[in-house]
This record gives C-alpha cells, structure tokens and sequence, in this order.
C-alpha cells in the first residue's frame, strides 16, 4: 500500500515548515520506503505500519499545535512491491517512448 499524506498545523501562521519538518522526520525514522515532495509525503507498507506512522506524524504535530488538517490518499493494492518507484518508471518509460 502506497499513502500520501499532508499533515498541516492550523493557528500557528503562516509559517509551517517547522511543523512539517517534525512530520517529515517521524517518516523518514520509520524505516519505510517514503519520498516528499512540494504538497504530500508518499510512504509504502503494511496498513498497519504506514497507519502506525501516519498517527505518529501527526502526533507530532498535534502537541505543538491547537488544531491539525490531515489529507490522506490511499493505492490498496496487495502485492506490489516498490511502488513508489516503479510507477514512477512506468510514466517514466511511457515519456520516454513519445520522444
């Protein structure tokens, strides 16, 4: 499973990078296969241990803020292994193929 997630803190300005960056951290200490981009972090698992880092992430936010937005996008599909790559090569190839 593949899940892209946005943890935002509410009521602390307009400067979240600090909050994010915590969020981030409790990713990438996972172990996990995960990637951030501008808007998301993706993070590939298990449901219950891309879920048990998910609630952590936002755990983590939560104690510094009074109120957190979460936005979550979930690829349930058993089996595949490396999606967070391969479905990246796959588009990859297909541009590849145009030109």
């Amino acid at each position: 499973m593949i899940v892209a997630f946005s943890v935002t803190p509410l009521g602390v300005g307009e400067d979240v990078g600090e909050y994010v960056a915590d969020a981030v951290r409790v990713v990438r200490e996972s172990g996990l296969p995960n990637r951030t981009d501008a808007m998301f972090t993706s993070i590939e698992g298990e449901w219950d241990e891309v879920m048990a880092v998910v609630r952590r992430a936002v755990a983590v936010v939560e104690a510094r803020a009074p109120r957190v937005s979460l936005v979550l996008k979930a690829d349930i599909r058993p089996g595949v292994v490396d999606g967070l790559s391969s479905k990246v090569a796959t588009v990859e190839r297909h541009l590849g193929a145009e030109g």
